[in-house]
């Protein structure tokens, strides 16, 4: 069931995105090498408490597993929900999807970055400009009226467009007083197929592409997906209302 939010319950989605916000923004700024993604999570979890907000991901259940930090942190082939790990300090050259969500008022934010870690290759650099850009063709194609699949191919055509892949296995989804509404919002599809979009949806739109083929595998761990043929991957993500004016993203500072 879809459930459509009031202007109000925007505005307070709006305030637990801008928490999401500051913490990526905080976080890019303190990825360089050396550093390991346990602190990315320790600063992560601490901002948001700072912030009257507590850490959505952290204690999230599937299937009976539990997701055991507050920041997803993928690193190079890690396309989602990499576990945070003192054990891995972040290389020259990586790069690192930096996944997070919040819980303030009683409803959720949700947003994804990839940043380099100093200096990175020509195709991580091109891999992570077309997967903002793809996010950004689908937010522009948000709107009333229009269909899901409008947005989905529109992420798709892009990334085609530019020799990468999608994801299929993961998509994007409803947001509001659960981390995980209806509908689900794939990164790939046929225009004018789907449902129609209606004002008042909040959708979590997160296109992953990968560098290579779009299969991927789970680790051991239960949790970190990476690409099946060890290519980079890069996600970023939104939470967007629909609105009479066009898309609003709630995300962005």
């Amino acid at each position: 069931m879809i459930v459509l939010k009031a202007p109000e319950e925007i505005e307070i989605m709006r305030a637990a995105n801008v928490i999401v916000a500051e913490v990526l923004a905080e976080l890019r700024a303190a990825v360089r090498p050396g550093v390991t993604t346990a602190d990315l999570d320790r600063i992560a979890e601490e901002l948001t408490r700072k912030r009257g907000a507590v850490p959505a991901f952290k204690g999230y259940c599937v299937a009976g597993r539990v997701y055991p930090a507050a920041l997803c942190a993928s690193i190079n082939d890690e396309v989602v929900h990499g576990i945070p790990s003192a054990s891995r300090p972040l290389r020259e050259g990586d790069i690192i999807g930096l996944d997070y969500g919040v819980i303030y008022r009683g409803y959720y934010g949700d947003s994804a970055i990839t940043v380099p870690v100093g200096t990175v290759s020509a195709q991580a650099e091109e891999l992570m400009r077309t997967t903002r850009e793809a996010l950004e063709a689908g937010i522009e194609a948000a709107r009333p009226g229009r269909r899901l699949g409008d947005l989905s191919s529109a992420i798709q055509a892009h990334a085609e467009s530019r020799n990468f892949s999608v994801v299929r296995d993961f998509v994007g989804h409803g947001i509001g007083k659960r981390l995980h509404e209806d509908p689900q919002v794939p990164n790939f599809g046929q225009a004018d197929r789907g449902i129609r979009l209606r004002e008042g949806m909040v959708l979590a739109i997160e296109p992953m592409l990968n560098a290579g083929g779009p299969e991927v595998e789970l680790k051991e761990d239960g949790w970190t997906a990476v690409t099946s043929d060890g290519s980079l991957s890069a996600h970023f993500e939104h939470s967007v209302a629909i609105i009479e004016g066009g898309p609003y993203v709630l995300s962005c500072l």
